[in-house]
């Protein structure tokens, strides 16, 4: 079983525009049950299926898999509810770990977070100055969440 131990935060101020390369994420469910997500993700001409257990603190089971890219197209457009997530991420490299810096579109615009993948909850590491509040345990925040609810109605 894969595993992700993830925590997000908000931003603070501009200062992560001009770090990382901002690449184009399509991705919609087939699943938003907690028990039991399933995602379709187009980035970068790549596509993959996403199955990824209930939270526990900052921890799920996750497992990823390639999948076709027409396949990944044809899952969003005919099968993922809608509206789909649109959003820019940036990968930024930060005192030897990488932040994932997400910029929404859509019914999400206007919304941008950043999250960081850890080996274990209790990790030590360092934020950069642009890091802000911890939204980890916020509901609001998962992608999955942005489906029933997009930001643009908070």
């Amino acid at each position: 079983m894969g595993v992700e131990i993830e925590r997000k935060f908000l931003l603070a101020g501009d200062a992560w525009r001009t770090l990382g390369e901002p690449v184009l994420l399509r991705q919609g469910y087939l699943s938003t049950d907690p028990d039991r997500t399933v995602r379709v993700r187009i980035e970068g001409g790549q596509g993959t299926l996403t199955i990824k257990g209930r939270s526990e603190g900052a921890t799920r089971g996750e497992w990823e898999y390639p999948l076709p890219l027409h396949d990944a197209n044809e899952l969003l457009d005919r099968l993922c509810q809608q509206p789909i997530i649109e959003k820019y991420r940036r990968r930024i490299t930060f005192s030897g770990n990488v932040w994932e810096v997400d910029e929404f579109l859509g019914a999400n615009a206007g919304l941008m977070f950043a999250e960081i993948e850890l080996a274990s909850e209790d990790q030590a590491f360092d934020k950069p100055e642009w890091i802000g509040e911890e939204v980890t345990h916020d509901k609001r925040y998962f992608n999955s969440s942005l489906i029933r609810l997009p930001f643009s109605q908070w």
